[in-house]
C-alpha cells in the first residue's frame, strides 16, 4: 500500500528555516516525480515545488524561488524541502504528493507556522 508520511514542521520566527521530510513507501519511489503542496487556512491547495525521478528537473513556484530547495534521496525513499527566509505567508500545512497511475496520493501533512 502506497504511503507518504511528512515530518519536520513546527513554529519558526520570520526569517528562520525548517527542513521538511517525506518518507515514501509501497511504490517504486525512484520512478516518480515528487511534489510539495501547501494549504493555508481558508485557502485552496497551492503547488510549491517538484522534483524529477532522478533528482533533476526541479521546479518552484515563484513565491518560493530562491528561498526553498527540494531534494530527494532515492536510496532512502525520502524527499525533502529546505525552507529558508520563511515569511508569515508561508504558514500552511505542507503535503508531500505523488501521482500514481493518475491518482494523486498525499500524506497527512505537516504544519508550518511562521510567527513572531
Amino acid at each position: 500500500q502506497a504511503q507518504l508520511v511528512e515530518s519536520g514542521g513546527g513554529l519558526v520566527q520570520p526569517g528562520g528555516s525548517l527542513r521538511l521530510s517525506c518518507a515514501a513507501s509501497g511504490f517504486i519511489f525512484s520512478a516518480y516525480r515528487m511534489s510539495w503542496v501547501r494549504q493555508a487556512p481558508g485557502k485552496g491547495p497551492e503547488w510549491v515545488s517538484d522534483i524529477g525521478p532522478a533528482g533533476g528537473l526541479s521546479r518552484y513556484a515563484d513565491f518560493v524561488k530562491g528561498r526553498f530547495t527540494i531534494s530527494r534521496d532515492n536510496a532512502k525513499n525520502m524527499v525533502y524541502l529546505q525552507m529558508n527566509s520563511l515569511k508569515p505567508e508561508d504558514t500552511a500545512v505542507y503535503y508531500c504528493n505523488v501521482l500514481l497511475l493518475g491518482v494523486a496520493l498525499k500524506g497527512q501533512g505537516t504544519q508550518v507556522t511562521v510567527s513572531s
